[in-house]
C-alpha cells in the first residue's frame, strides 16, 4: 500500500500531506508507542505548533494516517472495473492490480501496524478493513455480475462468495505467506503467474 484513508474528504493541503507522509513512515518503522511528534514535524518542514493545529495529538495523527492509507484502496482500483475485454481478460486485469497492491510491502506494514494497535483503535481498524473490502470486493463483484449477465460466466447466486474465492487464491501467496514468513523470503511464482493460475482455476468452476 502506498498510504491509507477511508471515506473521508481528502485535503490537498501540502503541509498536511507532508505530515501524513512522514508520520506514516514513523508509525510503520517505530510503532505507535515509540513514535514522537517533534521529529515528524521537523521532517515535514513544519513547526510543532502547525502540526498540532492540524492534528490534536498523536492519536488523531495516527487515525489520519490510516484514513489516508485506506484511500489508496480506491485509488489503486480506479479504472479496473472499466477495463474492456472478455471475462478472462477482465479477471486477469483485476487480479494483477489486486496482486500488485496486496504484494506491496507497505500494505503488509500497514496491516501489521493496524493489527498491533487494534485494541487501542478498534474503530479505525474496522473502517480500514471495511473500506478495503468495499474498494476491491465491489469492483470484482461488478465484473462478475456483468460477465454472468453476458453469459460468459455461469449464473452466480452469491457473487460476493465467488469474489472471495478469487481474491483468496491471489492474496494467500502474495500477502499472507510473506506476512507470516517475512518479507525477505521471496515467493517462487511471479504475481502474473499467481494471477493466471487463480483465474484459470476460477473459470474452471464459474466459466460458462
Amino acid at each position: 500500500m502506498h498510504g491509507p484513508g477511508v471515506g473521508f474528504h481528502a485535503t490537498l493541503d501540502p503541509k498536511r500531506q507532508a505530515i501524513l507522509r512522514y508520520a506514516r513512515k514513523a508509525f510503520v518503522s517505530d510503532g505507535y508507542a515509540a513514535t514522537r511528534i517533534e521529529p515528524i514535524a521537523r521532517e515535514a518542514g513544519v513547526s510543532t505548533a502547525t502540526l498540532y493545529a492540524l492534528f490534536e495529538g498523536k492519536a488523531q495523527l495516527f487515525d489520519a494516517v490510516i484514513e489516508d492509507a485506506a484511500q489508496d484502496f480506491a485509488r489503486q482500483m480506479a479504472g479496473v472495473g472499466a477495463i474492456e475485454g472478455d471475462a478472462r481478460q477482465q479477471l486477469i486485469s483485476f487480479g494483477e492490480a489486486y496482486a500488485d497492491f496486496m504484494g506491496d510491502p507497505f500494505v503488509r506494514s500497514v496491516f501489521r501496524l493496524v493489527m498491533a494497535e487494534r485494541p487501542r483503535f478498534q474503530a479505525v481498524a474496522r473502517r480500514f478493513f471495511d473500506h478495503g473490502q468495499v474498494a476491491f470486493g465491489a469492483t470484482l463483484i461488478a465484473i462478475l455480475k456483468a460477465q454472468s449477465a453476458a453469459g460468459a460466466l455461469k449464473p452466480i447466486d452469491r457473487p460476493s462468495r465467488a469474489a472471495g474465492h478469487l481474491m483468496g487464491m491471489i492474496e494467500h501467496p502474495v500477502f499472507f505467506v510473506p506476512l507470516v514468513t517475512g518479507d525477505e523470503i521471496a515467493v517462487r511464482r511471479t504475481n502474473a503467474e499467481i494471477v493466471e493460475d487463480a483465474v484459470d482455476t476460477f473459470l474452471a468452476r464459474y466459466g460458462a
